[in-house]
Formats: structure tokens, sequence, C-alpha cells
């Protein structure tokens, strides 16, 4: 009867301690693929945008590529107002994020500079004037909404929109922080604090 009790005792010990690491090993791997979930949400909204602007620019264009063939059959230009929307923010697919699975925190090391997402432009043409045998074609029209495009993302590092992207960097951690507390861990991002002071990156 001794024998059994000390053998019944020894069995509930090792099955405590099986029982105890199997527990540990299964939290650790629901701790790292909450992790890899919770990152790979944050990357998935992709580009967030931050920032609108307006623009509204008036565009000269005139056919120089085809010099000889304008002085013989005609020269061809328009005016082209542009109106165009741009998209200002971040690609949170750059974002670089490490995880401390022991303290559930994600630790965010590095943000994304703001740059351009998209940019809408619809075109309005005046005063189109064609040669006498020089009409306007399909591949003409095309290079001119092409070049009338860049000539707005071209303006738009003057515009201030970056800058003013650049100081929403903040409102999109705390909005990635929110995501984060969902699921009851924390977002340490003073990694970026220290960058800042060193090279500034979020202004």
């Amino acid at each position: 009867m001794e024998y059994l009790f000390i053998g019944l005792a020894a069995g509930a010990i090792v099955a405590y301690f099986i029982f105890a690491r199997f527990s540990n090993h299964n939290k650790k791997q629901k701790a790292d693929e909450q992790s890899v979930i919770l990152m790979d949400k944050i990357k998935s909204v992709c580009k967030f945008i931050t920032v609108e602007g307006d623009f509204s620019e008036i565009y000269h264009y005139e056919n120089l590529k085809e010099k000889y063939v304008s002085l013989i059959f005609g020269k061809k230009k328009a005016i082209v107002l542009i109106t165009a929307k741009a998209h200002i923010g971040f690609d949170l697919s750059k974002i670089r994020m490490d995880s401390d699975n022991e303290a559930k925190k994600i630790i965010l090391t590095n943000f994304p500079q703001p740059e351009l997402l998209t940019v809408e432009t619809d075109f309005k043409y005046y005063d189109k004037r064609e040669g006498w045998a020089n009409p306007f074609t399909t591949s003409d029209l095309t290079d001119i909404n092409r070049d009338a495009k860049k000539h707005i993302v071209d303006k738009i590092p003057q515009s201030g929109l970056l800058e003013k992207a650049r100081k929403e960097a903040l409102s999109t951690i705390l909005l990635i922080e929110k995501i984060v507390e969902t699921i009851g861990w924390k977002l340490d991002y003073t990694a970026l604090e220290t960058q800042t002071e060193e090279q500034p990156k979020l202004k």
C-alpha cells in the first residue's frame, strides 16, 4: 500500500511537470502567433492617408519634338487647366517592428517618411490649336496628360504637404497603439523618440 501511494505521488509530480511544460509551450506558441498576426494586421493597412491637398494649375503645351514637321504642317499647342487632388501619408508596409512575447509588447523600431500615395487629376483643354495638317493624336493627348500630371507631382515637395503629414506621424503611431491594445498588448515606440533626438524623423 505504501509503495502504491509513493507511485501515485511520483506519477502526479511527473504529470504536473509535463503539464506545466506543455502549458508554457502552448502559451509561448500562442504569444508568438498573436504577435505575428498583430504585426501583419498593422502592415496590412498598408497606405495610410493623413493629408489631402488640392491643386489647380495652368499648363502650356506646345509640340516641340517634331520641329520640322511643325514648320511645314503647322504647330500643335494647347492650354490645359489641371485640377488635382494629392494624398500624402505613410506606407505602413515599411514599418519595422519586433515583439517581446513575454512582456506582450510590440516594439516599433522604424517609422517611414511621409510620401505621395496617390494623385487624382482632371484636365480641361482651352485654346487648343492644331496645324492645318498636323492634328492632335491619341498619343499626343496621352503625352500631355502624363506631362501635366508630372507638372503637379513636381510641385508637391514645395507645397508643404509632406511637412504637414510629417507632423501627423504621432497621430498615426497612436492609432497603431490602439490596434495593439485591442488584444491586450502594448506598443513601445521609445526607439523613435531616440531617433528623433538624433536625426529628426518625427517633427
